[in-house]
C-alpha cells in the first residue's frame, strides 16, 4: 500500500484545529484510557488501519490488557468491561452511526455528566475525522510510536 498524500507534511494547516481538539479531550473527565478506548472500537468499525495500530500501541503503553483489545469488538460479549465503559462504548458506536435511541441516551446519562456526554460526542467526531483522513490519503500503518503525536 502506498500512500496517496503525506497528510502530516501537506495537510498541516488542515489538522492542526484537529490536533486542538485532541488536546482538549486529553484534560477532559472521561479519561484517556476511555477516550483510546473509544478511538479504537471507531476505527474498528470505520476500518481504519492506521488508527488500530496507533491505538493498540497508545492503548497498551498504558497498560491495557492484549485479552479487552481483543474482546473490544464484541465488547457486549465479554464480561471485560465496566458499566461505565459500555454505556460510553453503545452510545459511541450510536454516534457513529448517527442514531443514538432514547434508551442509550438515558443509559449514558446514568454514567456521565452533560458535558462528558458532549465530550464523548466530539471524541467520536474527532476520529471520524481522523479515520477519513487516513483512509483517503492511505497513511501507511506500523511506524507509529506511542507518544508520537503529544
Amino acid at each position: 500500500m502506498e500512500p496517496r498524500i503525506n497528510l502530516f507534511e501537506k495537510g498541516k494547516k488542515a489538522i492542526t484545529p484537529i490536533f486542538g481538539i485532541n488536546q482538549y479531550l486529553k484534560h477532559s473527565s472521561i479519561g484517556k484510557q476511555l477516550i483510546e478506548l473509544i478511538d479504537f472500537r471507531i476505527s474498528q468499525i470505520n476500518q481504519c488501519s492506521y488508527c488500530l495500530d496507533m491505538h493498540s500501541k497508545e492503548l497498551r503503553a498504558m497498560g491495557e490488557t492484549e485479552q479487552r483489545l481483543y474482546g473490544l469488538s464484541a465488547w457486549r460479549e465479554t464480561p471485560y468491561f465496566t458499566e461505565r465503559e459500555r454505556a460510553a462504548l453503545e452510545f459511541a458506536e450510536g454516534v457513529n452511526a448517527l442514531h443514538v435511541s432514547d434508551e442509550v441516551y438515558e443509559n449514558t446519562k446514568k454514567h456521565f455528566s452533560e458535558e462528558e456526554m458532549i465530550d464523548l460526542t466530539l471524541v467520536v467526531n474527532s476520529i471520524n475525522i481522523w479515520n477519513r483522513f487516513n483512509i483517503v490519503f492511505r497513511q501507511v500503518p506500523g511506524d507509529y510510536q506511542v507518544g508520537m503525536f503529544g
